[in-house]
């Protein structure tokens, strides 16, 4: 921390910010999301994972097999990020592949029973990291605080998807 930085600082050990900022949503989720990822990054770090680890993992123990692009769909992953990250996963043994029967180009991936067993394991590493991020709030708020997340999220996804896609939902 800076001189300045410091000498700016409120009795609360936070640094002060102009109210203007402070009102603003979009401000105040963005540094959220800064805090929150470094968090989870190096909480699933010292698990000896990554975030997209558990992305792929919950996609297939969810939904099913898939194939790489449809898991990438499924989790946000870029396509060309999700083979690393696949790799990752097949070498720990957590996910298998083979080929697709309808088309021997592709593979299906689908999670294995140490996979499982993982998931489970990761699940208890990010209960603890959100109690941990979310810890001012008490559990009726922070219901309350995913709840309004995701119907931000579900309203700002389906404006931003082409006509066509919400016509013909993948």
């Amino acid at each position: 921390m800076t001189r300045a930085e410091a000498a700016d600082m409120t009795d609360g050990g936070a640094l002060r910010t102009p109210d203007r900022l402070r009102r603003r949503a979009s401000r105040l989720l963005s540094q959220l999301t800064m805090r929150s990822d470094r968090l989870i990054g190096e909480g699933l770090a010292e698990a000896d994972a990554r975030k997209w680890h558990y992305a792929v993992l919950a996609s297939l123990q969810e939904y099913g097999p898939a194939s790489q692009a449809e898991l990438s769909r499924r989790s946000g992953i870029y396509r060309s990020d999700m083979v690393g990250v696949l790799n990752e996963l097949a070498e720990r043994d957590l996910v298998e592949r083979s080929p697709d029967p309808d088309d021997r180009r592709r593979n299906v991936i689908t999670i294995s029973p140490q996979g499982r067993r993982r998931l489970r394991s990761l699940d208890g590493v990010l209960d603890d990291l959100h109690d941990e991020l979310l810890a001012p709030l008490s559990p009726e708020e922070r219901d309350q605080f995913v709840q309004l997340l995701i119907r931000l999220l579900d309203h700002h996804t389906r404006t931003s998807l082409p006509p066509e896609a919400e016509r013909h939902p993948a």
